[in-house]
């Protein structure tokens, strides 16, 4: 069969359309049948079931009606009865369609424009289809643009089959662009959204820098060297933690490079932007130690249950550790992860000579005794009464000067003041209404009872509902800085793993749960340790 002109016209502006829009040619001819049969209903009613179909060889167009086989026909203009439609085919059922073809139509002028906004819509679409799809798989990576305009702070980045934004706060501060600028930038999020994908750009995002190494580093691109940890304060310092899978290979000589190339590239991407680079440990100790620099650091005290470490740095040094603005402290502990405290030597040496004083008047009040035997048992490190009532007695007569008879009457004073305390604090929880049921529960003890009557618990029930953060405390991390909530149990020292045993004892007493359930969970957990264990 001849194509006639019109028809290859058809097909002509189908492949123009396709490769201007960069989709595929029968997206474009699916978009032309729909807006013909769009037309089509016009002209031969709404309600009427018209499909159109284009050949993609000839461009030849034929136009049909669906009539769809019922039982008893209401309808002739939708519908065709099981008879007649068994005339055509014999093998028509009910629910079935049956396809009446249409003679040609020419295109009046309302027709043909509405036509020609489907095929528009529908072009619009599959493009915006195409790029979301093409950009949502580049998540993560760099891109090379040019600044197409710059709106409100706003940066337009043309990316060639796509737009980018850079938005004010992505932007590296007091870094000016312009129409034309060349620009690379971070993918970090795309969405579809109602006027089209939007591709997110950054300039200021940690894994910017991660790829501007990656791509300066050829040890990094390779996996001999990981870098684990990004803290930046974009446009004026960074830190980046490395490790080397080779202990043949530096990771810190590599990223910085012969001369300090590798590193100056990236830093000239970044506006001059300072970068420390910290060899990473497994020790938290250390890893904040090389984090501070170049600051130098005479001693550091964890603690691991809250995160938090204490540095003590030499006078002469705080500020240098502390930085600007409290910029390097801050960046150590956005890469390290850890709360850091700085502290002088001698602002250490005054808290330590605080907490001994404090121990000794406690001791001396609690013991009835004088101060040098105060100083002493604070000076062997028993920081609260409950240890001396009840450490075994020859850690106490083994004190130089202390014999067993000493011993034994500072345990007997310890445990009767204790039991003095117990005392006072169970008048003052009966006072509060705190339940009976409550001391019942290992691991409370009358003070924290009267804590818990204070905030308004006061039966099993109240406890049960609690969480352990209600007990304990939580922390939460935003902008690099940790803010810690206090619980109702917090000043009693009492561990996560606690909370959750005292939780579990009174939702068993309240008969929330079951010993069953505890043995079920148990197991559960157990079985995926086993399976964690054998995926590894």
């Amino acid at each position: 069969m001849a194509v006639s002109a019109n028809r290859l016209e058809l097909l002509q502006i189908a492949d123009a359309v396709a490769r201007e829009k960069v989709i595929d040619r029968e997206i474009v001819l699916a978009a032309m049948a729909d807006a013909i049969q769009k037309a089509a209903r016009s002209r031969y009613g709404s309600e009427t079931n018209v499909r159109a179909d284009i050949n993609s060889k000839t461009g030849e167009i034929r136009l049909q009606r669906l009539l769809e086989v019922v039982e008893q026909a209401e309808d002739y203009g939708t519908q065709i009865p099981l008879e007649l439609a068994r005339d055509r085919n014999p093998d028509a059922k009910i629910g079935d369609f049956i396809a009446d073809p249409l003679p040609p139509m020419d295109f009046g002028r309302i027709a043909a424009q509405s036509a020609k906004q489907v095929i528009v819509q529908k072009v619009r679409e599959a493009e915006r289809d195409r790029q979301f799809d093409e950009f949502k798989d580049r998540v993560g990576e760099i891109v090379n643009g040019t600044v197409k305009r710059v709106e409100y702070g706003n940066v337009i980045v043309d990316l060639g089959r796509g737009e980018g934004i850079i938005r004010r706060d992505e932007m590296i501060p007091r870094e000016a662009m312009r129409y034309g600028d060349r620009v690379r930038a971070y993918v970090y999020d795309v969405r579809r959204e109602q006027r089209g994908p939007q591709i997110f750009l950054s300039r200021t995002h940690p894994q910017f820098m991660v790829k501007l190494f990656t791509m300066e580093v050829p040890e990094i691109y390779d996996g001999i060297i990981e870098i684990r940890s990004v803290a930046r304060d974009p446009g004026s310092r960074a830190k980046i933690a490395v490790i080397s899978n080779d202990s043949s290979i530096d990771p810190v000589g590599a990223c910085v490079g012969m001369r300090g190339s590798r590193v100056q590239a990236v830093v000239g991407e970044l506006q001059g932007e300072k970068i420390d680079i910290i060899p990473w440990s497994n020790d938290p100790a250390s890893f904040i130690v090389n984090a501070l620099q170049p600051a130098e650091v005479a001693k550091v005290v964890l603690d691991e249950d809250a995160e938090r470490i204490e540095v003590v740095v030499p006078d002469e040094q705080l500020s240098l550790a502390i930085g600007r603005r409290g910029q390097n402290v801050r960046l150590a502990s956005q890469l390290t992860g850890w709360d850091i405290d700085i502290l002088t030597e001698q602002e250490e040496s005054g808290r330590r000579q605080k907490e001994f004083n404090e121990r000794t008047n406690l001791f001396m009040e609690a013991l009835d005794v004088d101060e040098m035997v105060g100083q002493v048992l604070a000076s062997e490190g028993f920081a609260a009464v409950e240890e001396l009532a009840y450490v075994e007695l020859d850690e106490i007569s083994s004190i130089e000067g202390f014999d067993e008879d000493t011993a034994q009457e500072i345990q007997t004073r310890a445990r009767e003041y204790l039991e003095k305390i117990e005392e006072e604090m169970d008048a003052k929880r009966k006072e509060l209404g705190v339940q009976d049921e409550l001391r019942q529960i290992d691991g409370l003890n009358g003070q924290m009872l009267v804590a818990l009557g204070e905030d308004g618990i006061k039966t099993v029930e109240d406890f049960a509902g609690c969480a352990a953060d209600d007990l304990v405390g939580w922390s939460e991390r935003k902008d690099g800085e940790t803010k810690k909530f206090e619980g109702l149990l917090s000043k009693f020292d009492v561990s996560r793993a606690e909370a959750e045993n005292i939780i579990v004892q009174a939702r068993l007493m309240a008969g929330w749960i079951t010993e069953e359930d505890l043995a079920a969970e148990q197991q559960v957990d157990q079985d995926e340790e086993a399976e964690a264990v054998v995926e590894e």
